[in-house]
């Protein structure tokens, strides 16, 4: 009995503490959850179908796309694409997370895995497999998803008793959700050169009105922070290799002398 007990707390204290981890991003999502659920409604899908677009797609960014691309009689085709590659970065967070998950049984990984949002990825992302535990990604994923299920369910009631509540700047909660969790990932210089590079791309090619300007703005600032990685690295190299050469020329020098 002791051993259940013991084993019931290993699991509550990391589950308790992972919702506390991501109850400030949790917090911060619900003025956008209630955009995505009014914002459903004002395209013209059900009650039903807006709650189960949250339960289901749960991608905040790809249901308001989805929502005004359904409202303005886009092909399914052209819906399916645009969402698969707005939510194609969770690759990229699976690939980064697959060492500490991929050992888990599989009613684990296909939990984590759906619930591996951008804010998941931001508390769990960082830390070492050593330092990974299921249960707290289980309560940061798991209340995360409830909160946002929650703020859409307010959304459509809202939606459907107030018309055009999309146009109240509920949507400045997108970008602040992003901003909060992109600030602290910036601790390194190709990071640093990813998010410059990144910004001044997105806004030149809105300016000029070129489609597709975030795709490609997110395409470029991948690229510039993997190429300034390879420079980093390549310098740190050539600095090995010069003090090498100078301790060896010192050791030669030494030997010389004696």
């Amino acid at each position: 009995m002791e051993q259940n007990d013991d084993h019931s707390a290993d699991r509550k204290t990391p589950f308790w503490q992972g919702v506390l981890a991501v109850l400030p991003l949790s917090i911060a999502v619900i003025p956008w959850g209630i955009l995505a659920g009014s914002y459903a409604i004002d395209a013209g899908l059900t009650g039903i179908e807006a709650q189960a677009m949250s339960a289901v797609l749960f991608a905040g960014s790809a249901q308001l796309v989805a929502s005004g691309m359904f409202k303005a009689g886009v092909g399914i085709g052209t819906l399916l694409l645009t969402t698969f590659f707005i939510t194609s970065r969770h690759f990229l967070y699976s690939v980064s997370m697959r060492d500490k998950i991929s050992h888990l049984p599989f009613r684990w990984r296909l939990v984590l895995g759906f619930w591996l949002t951008d804010e998941l990825f931001a508390v769990c992302g960082g830390q070492t497999s050593k330092e990974f535990n299921r249960w707290f990604a289980l309560g940061a994923g798991g209340s995360f998803y409830l909160i946002w299920n929650l703020a859409s369910f307010v959304g459509i009631v809202a939606g459907s008793q107030f018309p055009a509540l999309n146009e109240v700047g509920l949507d400045f909660a997108v970008a602040a959700t992003f901003i909060a969790l992109v600030i602290p990932q910036i601790k390194s210089v190709p990071i640093v050169v990813s998010v410059i590079v990144s910004l001044m791309v997105s806004v030149v090619l809105t300016l000029v009105e070129v489609e597709g300007a975030l795709m490609t703005a997110s395409l470029c600032g991948m690229a510039s922070g993997y190429l300034s990685e390879l420079l980093l690295e390549k310098a740190r190299s050539s600095q090995r290799a010069t003090a090498s050469t100078a301790r060896g020329s010192t050791e030669t020098e030494h030997s010389k002398g004696e």
